[in-house]
């Protein structure tokens, strides 16, 4: 199997480890080593995120009197938990969750309120919410594949519009770009291409005969994210990879492959992209995000099974935020600094939305990029060695061997 140094080339990530260690002094504070807060990757390597915060109803962010004032004033929603979320965004200090189940749930962080998006009712009902993403002016746009609707939502969560025509497609997620929406159709297995101020679909993208012919075509395609290089990042479960389009349509390059080492993928779900470029990917199976560069080298992953604070079960969605730091800073070490926020969805388990920060340890002397390679490589082994996963050189010189000694009746 190829090396995998996949901390070495991404200044960015590193964040902190710089060309010249003589940058950092020697008088740097101790290591944060805090039992009770949970870093990735863990002590002691030099932290990159920090698990934070959970939400899951309204005890997480109500206190008894505010509910039970809400309950006498006629305002109880119904369910005061989330049952089955999947998607998820955060804006204005108000947490956005599609569940599956239920509605559009908000946990609004300021006013310390657990309420259904007042704009989901009426025309804006919806009845299936998958995903959800915002646009820059704070517009909401869910993507209903029961009501065979993408709909949209203003800065003040009212109902606006909706795209698509229901019984012609699925949609499953939806991202908006300037001026144009664009949404998976999971029923054609394309991208799906909307004027939003019009609302008309103008065209659509990965199933056209050229498609085809490459064999470029989308195969599950379950969600979308725009990168700042303005380039569409599609989680194709049929495929195993990210599939990267340009706004044209045409395939510019793919990330990850089937399999179980990392790097590679069982069942994509949620993508989000970071202002750097950082890809961050959801495998529903393996429980955890991996995160690589947009050329698709692997960095790190966190989360994985479990039931303590920081893992995930069946994740779906993700969502990346830089205007809601603050809020969450209250939850992070006093010595790490965070510089956005990384929100990642469970379907089941005690802590449904979970609440990332990506960052730096303050004054940590971290290491030179040939330490990190050689670290990075040794945790990959012991990752191999534990999970007992045979490396790919072994896997492919085995399918080597199947392959010749197949016979002719097998090949055909």
């Amino acid at each position: 199997m190829p090396r995998i140094p996949f901390l070495s080339y991404l200044p960015i990530l590193l964040l902190s480890v710089l060309v010249s260690s003589a940058i950092v002094g020697c008088g740097a504070p101790k290591p944060i080593q805090d039992e009770h807060k949970v870093f990735f990757p863990e002590p002691p390597a030099p932290p990159r995120l920090q698990f934070l915060h959970s939400y899951t109803g309204s005890k997480d962010i109500t206190d008894a009197a505010s509910s039970f004032d809400t309950f006498l004033a006629g305002r109880e929603e119904a369910g005061r938990e989330l049952i089955k979320p999947f998607g998820v965004t955060i804006d204005n200090n108000k947490i956005y969750v599609c569940d599956t189940q239920a509605s559009v749930m908000v946990f609004d962080l300021t006013n310390r309120s657990y309420h259904q998006l007042e704009g989901a009712r009426g025309l804006g009902k919806v009845v299936q919410p998958l995903n959800i993403s915002k646009d820059i002016e704070g517009h909401k746009f869910v993507a209903d594949p029961i009501r065979g609707e993408v709909l949209m939502f203003d800065k003040d969560d009212n109902y606006m519009k909706s795209f698509g025509l229901s019984g012609q497609w699925k949609p499953l997620d939806a991202v908006a770009h300037e001026g144009l929406l664009y949404a998976v159709d999971g029923k054609n297995h394309n991208i799906a291409v909307f004027d939003i101020e019009t609302a008309k679909k103008i065209r659509t993208m990965g199933s056209s005969a050229k498609d085809v012919e490459n064999k470029e075509q989308l195969g599950t395609p379950t969600n979308i994210a725009v990168g700042p290089d303005g380039l569409l990042y599609i989680t194709d479960a049929g495929r195993f990879k990210v599939v990267i389009y340009d706004r044209d349509g045409h395939q510019r390059g793919t990330i990850g492959r089937a399999g179980v080492n990392l790097g590679h993928f069982a069942r994509p779900r949620g993508i989000a992209i970071d202002s750097q470029g950082l890809v961050y990917v959801a495998d529903a199976a393996f429980e955890n995000v991996q995160v690589f560069r947009s050329d698709g080298q692997l960095l790190f992953f966190f989360g994985g099974s479990g039931s303590t604070p920081g893992t995930l079960t069946l994740p779906a969605a993700i969502a990346i935020d830089y205007d809601n730091v603050e809020y969450f800073q209250q939850y992070a070490d006093p010595n790490f600094e965070i510089e956005y926020l990384v929100l990642v969805v469970s379907q089941f388990g005690d802590q449904l939305v979970n609440v990332y920060g990506f960052g730096r340890e303050r004054g940590r002397t971290y290491p030179t990029d040939e330490e990190v390679v050689e670290q990075a490589e040794e945790t990959f082994k012991e990752w191999q060695i534990k999970e007992g996963v045979v490396p790919e050189e072994e896997e492919e010189e085995e399918e080597e061997t199947e392959n010749e000694e197949m016979t002719p009746k097998e090949e055909e």
